[in-house]
């Protein structure tokens, strides 16, 4: 029998067990495991213990570890294969709130008929249960028709993805020989526009950095003092508007050193994708791209990096008015690297930046909220290729080689920890409301899902 009839056969196993499967997701999903909420810690570790039996029933070597947080699932299968492969997804999902938006219980989950196609509905069904689920099927669609699993898997199921990991680095470190593959396959993406596959090769970077001024030992009257004594929130926004110019360009000194330009071949390729900015932009009401205006939009969102800021409060918002210097005024900036941006140089800039706007009687801190690289893959690996291959025999379109605009930090830590390249491949869709009420995933993109894994497994076996 050749190696595309079994895998003909394999497909055929996964279209005869889509019932069946559908059923193991909907038991998943009943589980709210939210990671956030200390109240739910038990639910966090009931779905590993669920996946734990599954992974164990189905062939493989299965331990759940314990961390300071939340568990973490690790299961091996018989060594042996070509090439070691590491799968990770995450367990946990996002809370809930507003809870009377969602349309039905988030935790009931059902396959509902919408104007688009049939769905499931219901929390985690798109970030990450569903999408963690299409390696699960793929492989126990494989072990029907070849009576073994793939050798040399290694599958890492985290329960702190939506609570910032905060165990997993430490983890990745502590079990380095056990994880570390040739590869790492990780499903928390998704589909280009239209249904078109695609695989992630660039992610951008991350730091947060939170700032707080104070001036005087309390809120002052601004008929008293108005003139005269320094005010917190207009040192603030002085020292918060010139981290751009007029072009779009961040000024801090330094913070493009390390930022690359389009190859040649990246250029050809995202021109030919036609992304359309306008309509990109006309789904959340608005309509004129900003930023740097030489470059093309697909440029500024997935590979040049950006200052944003995304909070600021101080002084009186309430109702009425209220006519004060306030004593305090605070701000959340964060800021997406690209290339081989230094965080860590970017946070030091932005605080000596905000520093020279403060006067000598006045106070700055600063607070770190995390700080990641970007994140460039090497497609010149053949695996790549031949992943891409598979996904466009699926999905009848040619996959595409994509940037993203935000920040994955496992694959940051994969390869700074592991010395491994990720490969990123999701099926989600830009519509189905991860992190928000009535999150869905559509059925096609569970089935294709797990038929796209098993076409690659059997491209990379």
């Amino acid at each position: 029998m050749t190696d595309s009839t079994r895998l003909e056969d394999i497909l055929t196993q996964l279209e005869a067990d889509r019932d069946a499967a559908l059923e193991r997701l909907m038991q998943f999903l009943r589980i709210p495991s939210i990671s956030t909420d200390p109240a739910h810690a038990g639910d966090v570790r009931a779905a590993a213990e669920w996946l734990a039996r599954e992974l164990t029933e189905l062939g493989f070597e299965t331990r759940i570890h314990d961390t300071p947080g939340h568990p973490m699932v690790v299961a091996r299968s018989a060594p042996g294969g070509a090439r070691r492969l590491l799968f990770y997804g995450h367990y946990d999902v996002q809370p809930v709130d507003p809870l009377a938006l969602w349309d039905r219980p988030p935790f009931e989950p059902a396959i509902e008929d919408t104007p688009l196609g049939r769905v499931i509905r219901g929390r985690g069904a798109s970030d990450d249960k569903g999408q963690l689920m299409t390696f699960i099927e793929a492989f126990r669609a494989w072990k029907a028709v070849h009576g073994a699993l793939p050798s040399d898997l290694v599958l890492l199921f985290e329960g702190e993805e939506e609570s910032g990991s905060p165990s997993l680095r430490p983890f990745l470190r502590d079990h380095a020989e056990m994880l570390r593959a040739s590869l790492a396959m990780i499903c928390d993406t998704a589909l280009y526009a239209d249904g078109r596959p695609a695989i992630t090769t660039q992610l951008r970077g991350l730091v947060g950095q939170e700032v707080v001024i104070r001036a005087a030992d309390r809120d002052l009257h601004s008929g008293s003092f108005g003139g005269l004594a320094a005010n917190p929130i207009m040192i603030l926004v002085q020292a918060l508007a010139a981290l751009k110019d007029e072009t779009g360009r961040v000024t801090l000194p330094g913070f493009y050193n390390g930022v690359e330009d389009l190859t040649p071949e990246q250029a050809r390729d995202w021109q030919a994708l036609d992304f359309d900015a306008a309509a990109f932009l006309g789904r959340v009401g608005l309509s004129q791209p900003v930023g740097e205006q030489d470059r093309t939009p697909l440029e500024m969102v997935w590979n040049r990096p950006t200052a944003e800021i995304n909070g600021i409060a101080g002084g009186y918002a309430g109702d009425g008015f209220k006519t004060v210097l306030p004593a305090e005024a605070r701000a959340k900036v964060s800021f997406r690297l690209t290339g081989r941006q230094d965080p860590q140089a970017i946070r030091a800039a932005f605080q000596d930046h905000v520093r020279r706007f403060v006067p000598a009687d006045c106070r700055v801190e600063f607070h770190d909220h995390g700080a990641s690289p970007a994140s460039v893959m090497d497609v010149s690996d053949p695996a790549f290729g031949l992943a891409r291959d598979a996904l466009s025999r699926e999905w009848g379109r040619e996959a595409a080689f994509i940037g993203a605009g935000g920040s994955i930090p496992i694959a940051g830590d994969f390869k700074e920890l592991l010395g491994m390249d990720s490969m990123l491949i999701g099926f989600g869709r830009d519509d189905d409301r991860i992190h928000s009420p009535n999150e869905k995933y559509d059925l096609e993109s569970f089935a294709r899902g797990a038929r796209s894994w098993a076409r690659i497994l059997a491209a990379l076996r």
